[in-house]
């Protein structure tokens, strides 16, 4: 039992019992992302997991880092805190599997300006979430209180993941090839990247966040709040059943720096834009902020995702193996010996 509390600190801004109670309202969510070769619970000084390494002749740790950036500003004026850690999680853990590797373990750190437990526990919720999605064990966290660096109804959140790949299937990019047919998976909206525009575009502080939107179906907000869709799953499967040559998650920098992060320096790609699922909300965006096309591609990930590259031969069976597992795939693109970056067609 923790028998811990100091006046002075909390007239100082720091209630260290508030921190005890967010840690006690967690817990529950912690539970859910409990799998095989976790030894800790939450609460001590490190996460402990076991490695499974059988099947690895040379396993090779695979770590990611990233937050949710700017997008928090959305769900401070909506006041919803439950999806934000679906997005923290997504944008290490989709990046992690570009190599090929299982994302194992996520640490989460949550810096606010007030510990509200309640709310805290909301956003470990969206956490817990992502961990679920992705496969991988919620073993620790920070919760940082900082009166005066953070508004009170403000935080910030970032998170770290590590994973594992055997290294003779380490997925670098270096079996890509021209005439790789290049398969897109589709997007759940704006993700996790973007956001200072977006926000700039719609002056959200004026509150047209919580305005009905007929074209999106919804509320603004709702929709700039979907959670970033996580890929983990149905790429190891289809990572287990077909040779993939490269992969690249369509973030900040959208397709103009992604997708080269996936090919050969001599390489370049053709994307058919027409065959991107359209979403209503970049041609929303683009339409409100009166911005150019290259702009909008080199920014968002505008309905795409992932990028695959795989073998021609092989994109058919590409694309019926992620439908199967949930996704909603595509033949978006071709790789090409063209030294021009990518083109968008």
């Amino acid at each position: 039992m923790i028998n811990s509390y100091s006046d002075s600190y909390k007239k100082a801004g720091v209630d260290v019992t508030a921190g005890y109670r967010a840690v006690e309202l967690m817990k529950e969510h912690v539970a859910r992302t409990k799998i095989p070769g976790v030894l800790s619970g939450i609460g001590g000084f490190g996460g402990l997991f076991e490695l499974d390494l059988d099947g690895m002749t040379k396993p090779v740790l695979v770590s990611g880092t990233d937050g949710v950036g700017t997008k928090l500003k959305i769900a401070f004026l909506v006041d919803k805190h439950d999806t934000v850690g679906i997005d923290c999680v997504a944008m290490c853990v989709n990046d992690i599997v570009c190599s090929g590797a299982k994302p194992l373990i996520f640490l989460d750190y949550i810096a606010v300006g007030k510990n509200i437990p309640e709310r805290i526990a909301s956003i470990v919720s969206g956490v817990a979430e992502g961990c679920v999605q992705a496969g991988c064990a919620l073993v620790g966290g920070e919760t940082a209180e900082m009166p005066g660096f953070y508004a009170a109804d403000e935080y910030d959140l970032a998170g770290f993941s590590v994973g594992a790949v055997d290294k003779s299937k380490i997925i670098d990019g270096s079996k890509v090839m021209p005439g790789d047919a290049l398969i897109g998976v589709a997007s759940s909206g704006v993700h996790s990247n973007g956001f200072s525009l977006v926000r700039k575009v719609f002056d959200i502080e004026s509150g047209i966040i919580n305005s009905q939107i007929d074209e999106l179906g919804c509320r603004l907000g709702e929709c700039l709040l979907t959670p970033t869709k996580i890929y983990v799953k149905p790429l190891l499967e289809l990572i287990s059943k077909i040779d993939v040559h490269a992969i690249s998650h369509i973030t900040g920098g959208g397709f103009y720096e992604n997708i080269p992060r996936m090919l050969k320096d001599d390489l370049g790609a053709d994307i058919e834009k027409k065959s991107v699922p359209a979403l209503p909300i970049f041609d929303l965006i683009q339409r409100t902020g009166n911005i150019p096309e290259h702009d909008m591609y080199n920014t968002f990930n505008m309905g795409m995702g992932l990028c695959i590259a795989v073998s021609n031969d092989k994109a058919d069976e590409a694309v019926r193996i992620l439908n199967a597992c949930g996704e909603r795939a595509f033949i978006a693109g071709t790789v090409t010996d063209k030294h021009t970056g990518v083109e968008i067609k």
